[in-house]
């Protein structure tokens, strides 16, 4: 009997998938049944090869191998999902599967993860794809009765090929490029290294801001009270405050306008990740966490979202998913008119539409969802409410009054419908939050009418830009470039709304970055790593004009080879113009000069392995190898790991020593040391005992 192969990225939605589809009998990586078989990926199971695989002298880090360009690229297997990736492949070559649904996440890395283990197992069975935005078992029925052509998605996989390509030739490159002229672990990347940039832009700005002095002449009376704009000299506000106290003043215009707001539009991710810092001080990998949590739960939609709109087949369900989600969470009920046409637009679907809570959301338990789950799921459901409500109204009114021939304003604000903005209330009121002070209401006024002026002169100070959180971050991001960019750009900024919060992890985690509260600030690394690096390398434009041509690509308007041919050409380069270090760089990693001198190349990372008091270790953070001069190993047979026992052991991964003394006998005896380095933690030793060379006693 033949059978589909059906795979999905991840376990959960492989289960989900394969209860729908009737495939119930459970299988070492994967669900049969009813002529389907589902398995599914752990995100990435095959990933581009480090230098070395191409050539073992990539081993070393040295600037003459540079730029490191792979001629026919090469893939490596994740050590940890490798029997996964073995199940997969036998099932896409086993003869009863007749063709391959891919069912991965419907996105450009859901496309790349796919792809690459459907190249990796040489198979030509033809490809459907699923495209969904639920887990939901009706979106799922509804997906299968619609497969799509897998050729259809080619561009986007072509696109997602770009991305990764570039990411490892910029990021290859260049932290081998300043590691070595530096001698320090610095890590550079197409996207990270620009975003880097940014704050630290911003830190040296409000490092050397100076702050002024400003003065505001108010003039009050019976609670009413107008101001002159600002001046910078104090004197000259004391001459206008002295001139104006006590005398009249006259109300020359009194002007009333009505304004109304529109309703905010539904979630994007990085919308919803901005403004869950705000309000929950989570950060951006949190939020898509969670978000990902509840699509998996079937209670929310697909969150690598960039659209903030529903199409228009959506639209009918809408009210009744309202009337479900406002009898879950009752204190977001609202009063006025449901508006769905004001969230409906095709033109700016494209793979998915907005994150919204899902048909089966009103039946789930939410009590039984952990805090920060809820949280955002709240937050989804208040902006579907909020998304769809009235405008709010309200009438503005403008003041200018005259005294001594100074002109003062005032302004003042009366809501006329709360719309919208009364579910955000009610959601802000649910978490205890304050109500922000309301823009003060004026009196009754009139044109022509005079009041007695008490003058006061109020003293202010410029401010400083504000440090970046990662709502700001994230906006700063999303914004980068956009006004160099062609209007007609589809994709600008850093990044994309799935890759922004891997992006700030790994600028934390590498040490370029640190969080105090909800603040996101450049550390003495990350500051001297910016000033080391060029303009063209830092640059968010740059970054930005690529991530639309890879979005070019996708669209069928750029070739695949183009684009590479250019960061090929631009990493060439960069190489060529940088092999010295100034003079003014020259002390600015010294931890790395203390540290030791380099005994080796750390055979796990690449990265320099130094000396230190207590033994050898790798200079990069993430990395665990160390070489101990008290290693227990070398004591117990009356031995010191010294320098020259490491340098050879880093250089063969072996050394012959003699005199090594049996703890059982007390004789010595002659063996030949191997260093076993594979793993993540500390390396081992084995010895074997048929060598014959000399060696060190």
């Amino acid at each position: 009997m033949k059978s589909k192969l059906v795979v999905a990225e991840k376990p959960a939605a492989a289960r989900a998938i394969a209860e729908v589809l009737g495939a119930r009998t459970h299988k070492d990586g994967s669900f049969e049944g009813n002529g389907y078989i589902v398995s599914w990926c752990i995100g990435h199971l095959l990933g581009l090869a480090e230098p070395q695989v191409y050539d073992a002298k990539y081993a070393k880090w040295r600037y003459g191998d540079l730029p490191i360009v792979p001629g026919t690229w090469q893939y490596t297997a994740n050590e940890k999902t490798r029997k996964q990736l073995k199940i997969l492949t036998n099932l896409m070559k086993r003869s009863d599967v007749e063709g391959i649904i891919n069912a991965c996440d419907a996105g450009r890395e859901g496309e790349l993860i796919f792809r690459l283990v459907y190249e990796h197992a040489a198979t030509n069975k033809s490809i459907q794809r699923l495209w969904i935005s639920s887990m939901e078992e009706s979106a799922i029925a509804d997906g299968f009765q619609n497969l799509r052509p897998g050729a259809d998605y080619e561009r986007l996989y072509q696109s997602a090929l770009c991305r990764s390509k570039a990411d490892w030739l910029v990021g290859m490159n260049y932290s081998r490029l300043f590691s070595v002229l530096y001698h320090a672990n610095l890590r550079v990347g197409r996207v990270q290294t620009p975003t880097l940039s940014m704050i630290v832009e911003r830190d040296e700005k409000i490092r050397v801001f100076v702050k002024e002095p400003f003065y505001k002449v108010e003039l009050s009376s019976e609670g009413f009270l107008v101001e002159r704009e600002k001046l910078g000299d104090k004197a000259a506000a004391e001459r206008i405050r002295a001139a104006c106290d006590g005398k009249a003043a006259l109300i020359q215009s009194v002007e009333r306008q009505e304004k109304s707001t529109s309703a905010p539009k539904l979630y994007d991710l990085t919308t919803l990740q901005r403004e869950a810092n705000r309000l929950f001080g989570y950060t951006a990998a949190q939020t898509l966490s969670c978000v990902q949590n509840l699509y998996e739960r079937k209670i929310a939609t697909y969150p690598r979202t960039d659209s903030r709109y529903i199409t228009e087949d959506m639209a009918a369900g809408i009210p009744a998913l309202i009337d479900g989600v406002t009898t879950v969470l009752p204190f977001l009920g609202y009063a006025g008119s449901v508006n769905v046409a004001q969230v409906v637009n095709n033109a700016k679907v494209t793979d998915h539409h907005a994150i919204i809570p899902t048909p089966t959301m009103p039946k789930a338990d939410i009590s039984a969802l952990p805090t920060a789950d809820r949280n955002i799921l709240t937050m989804i459901c208040m902006r579907l409410v909020s998304a769809v409500s009235e405008k709010h109204l309200c009438a503005e009114t403008v003041v200018t009054a005259e005294c001594e021939g100074e002109t003062f304003t005032a302004k003042g604000k009366t809501v006329i419908q709360n719309g919208w903005k009364e579910v955000e209330e009610a959601f802000a009121a649910h978490l205890g939050k304050q109500k922000k002070d309301a823009e003060p209401s004026l009196p009754q006024l009139s044109e022509g009418q005079a009041f007695t002026a008490k003058a006061t002169v109020r003293e202010g100070f410029t401010q400083p830009p504000k440090q970046f959180t990662e709502d700001s971050l994230l906006s700063a991001m999303e914004s980068a470039g956009a006004e160099d960019m062609p209007e007609d750009a589809e994709r600008k900024g850093l990044g994309t709304p799935a890759t922004r919060a891997a992006i700030i992890e790994n600028l934390v985690k590498s040490g370029l970055l640190e969080r105090k509260g909800k603040l996101l600030l450049p550390t003495d690394k990350g500051v001297n790593l910016i000033k080391v690096l060029p303009e063209s390398v830092r640059s968010p434009l740059l970054t930005a004009e690529w991530e639309s041509q890879l979005k070019q690509i996708e669209q069928g308007d750029m070739s695949p080879d183009a684009f590479l041919t250019a960061i090929n050409e631009f990493v060439g380069d960069t190489v060529k113009a940088h092999n010295t270090v100034p003079d003014e760089h020259k002390a600015l990693f010294p931890s790395n000069r203390q540290a030791g001198e380099v005994v080796g190349i750390c055979p796990r990372c690449g990265t320099n392995v130094t000396e230190a008091a207590k033994g050898f270790f790798c200079e990069s953070r993430n990395c665990k190898f160390a070489l101990w001069k008290d290693s227990k190993f070398f004591t117990a047979k009356n031995k010191t790991l010294t320098k020259d026992i490491a340098k050879t052991l880093l250089t063969e991964g072996r050394i012959f020593m003699s005199g090594l003394i049996s703890q059982k006998t007390g004789k010595p005896y002659n063996a030949t040391i191997i260093l076993e380095a594979s793993g993540e933690d500390y390396p081992n030793f084995k010895m074997e005992f048929n060598k014959k060379q000399g060696g060190i006693a």
